[in-house]
């Protein structure tokens, strides 16, 4: 443990040297999408690591071998315990125990869109609570520039310790994209960033040992550079979703011009359309920058141009539903039986984070439908954040006699665990805002109409 006259240099070189040998304790704070990879992979490479997290279930599951993220099974969880170097706890005093403290938090967006980072301030008073000279502080969650600077140093510095002396701080935006078997946490490059060298050859050679690095002059750039990235994915998703409404008015098919653009072996990245934006990134993370924007008397008109486009995706959704229901079945949402397909924001996980299905399932209620789901991954929803009251909804099966009694079929997210020709065969109407249908027989697509 350092001492507060040792120098930054100094302090610098030891965490190095400590890094190196594997010689630290690596503190994650929150085990979820995010955290919980990145202990692994911190325990892959060698290192002590304390897992945290307020959530007293998920560390009494871990700590039994058991998992809470589907495409991180249990067997992973014993072998992450075998190496005798885990420690999970919920209680706060064993933050002193970390040599490097990484935060891997929520930063959701409260009603009015603006960035809420209550998880963010919390987390950091909790940590200030403990700090001690030579620990290394690591803010992982997305936020707008200048949360480092603005919000996790300043609680820090309240202990009389200061930043870039006593102790060090560095951004470090999580990269994560849970279910992508192509892709791992040691994979992925990580961006870091700190206001000072010595600091930032701290973060650096915790996060070397992992995987590459991509070391950036400051806090408040690593933290741009997160929200660029999905600032691009929300601009293109709007814009595809346009060509779909556009294409679509002249008859043609959008995702057989993707795929067929996508040929192009240079200029064309594929994007493609869907019910709505859903997971912790894209659908938040752009507004953090247009919030900072207007702070500083900035404008953001493009990116919110891109928001509105992808905000009315759901409802676009329905009126496409409604519309096929009169025209296929002279019927109205009204008094209707609709089973949504797929209630994650994305395919073959279990991840519902601002799932545009929770939305669905919302208008159609308001329009005094039946709503049920059906999604493999999901066999019971949580309590969430924005639809509290879907909480114990429980996924129905596919079976031909269940899906005669629908009225309507939603497909909202494609897992390739769903039987797509049997979903339609034996179901009366299909939406599909995924073009999972693409691959049935001819015979049947006179049931589908894409949306």
């Amino acid at each position: 443990m350092l001492t507060t006259s040792t120098t930054p240099d100094s302090m610098a070189a030891d965490y190095v040297r400590r890094a190196h040998a594997r010689d630290l304790t690596i503190g994650i704070m929150g085990l979820g999408y995010v955290g919980l990879p990145l202990a692994e992979a911190f325990l892959a490479a060698g290192f002590r690591v304390l897992g945290f997290d307020i959530d007293q279930r998920k560390v009494d599951l871990l700590t039994a071998g058991k998992t809470y993220i589907q495409h991180i099974p249990d067997d992973r969880i014993v072998a992450m315990n075998a190496t005798g170097r885990l420690e999970v706890t919920s209680d706060e005093s064993r933050l002193s125990a970390g040599d490097a403290l990484l935060m891997c938090v929520p930063t959701p967006l409260n009603a009015h869109r603006e960035p809420d980072i209550s998880y963010v301030s919390d987390t950091t008073e909790m940590i200030a609570r403990h700090l001690r000279p030579g620990q290394l502080i690591i803010l992982e969650s997305t936020t707008y520039p200048g949360t480092s600077d603005e919000v996790v140093k300043v609680i820090l510095e309240k202990t009389g310790l200061r930043a870039g002396a006593d102790f060090a701080i560095a951004y470090s935006p999580e990269r994560e994209d849970p279910g992508n078997i192509d892709f791992s946490t040691s994979s992925i490059p990580k961006v870091v960033g700190a206001n000072t060298t010595p600091e930032r050859d701290m973060a650096v050679a915790v996060y070397e040992a992992i995987t590459k690095v991509v070391p950036v002059s400051d806090m408040k750039t690593a933290e741009a550079v997160k929200l660029t990235e999905n600032i691009f994915r929300l601009i293109n998703i709007a814009l595809v979703n346009e060509l779909k409404t556009v294409y679509q008015g002249m008859g043609i098919d959008v995702w057989e011009v993707i795929d067929a653009a996508k040929t192009k072996p240079f200029g064309f990245m594929a994007f493609y359309p869907g019910p709505g934006l859903g997971g912790h990134c894209i659908p938040i993370d752009p507004f953090y920058l247009t919030w900072k924007a207007r702070a500083v008397g900035e404008t953001t008109r493009f990116i919110e141009l891109a928001g509105d486009v992808v905000t009315q995706l759901p409802k676009q959704v329905i009126e496409h539903l409604a519309e096929a229901m009169s025209s296929h079945l002279q019927k109205s949402i009204a008094g209707s039986r609709i089973l949504v397909v797929g209630l994650a924001y994305k395919k073959n996980v279990d991840d519902m984070r601002e799932s545009p299905s929770l939305h669905l399932i919302h208008m159609l209620r308001e329009r005094k439908a039946t709503v049920d789901y059906h999604d493999p991954h999901i066999a019971k929803v949580p309590v969430t954040r924005d639809h509290p009251e879907f909480a114990g909804m429980e996924s129905v099966p596919l079976t031909p006699k269940a899906l005669k009694h629908y009225d309507c079929v939603l497909i909202s997210t494609d897992h390739d665990a769903v039987d797509y020709e049997a979903l339609v065969r034996n179901s009366k109407l299909v939406i599909d805002t995924r073009n999972a249908t693409q691959h049935i027989p001819q015979d049947l697509k006179a049931k589908v109409v894409k949306a």
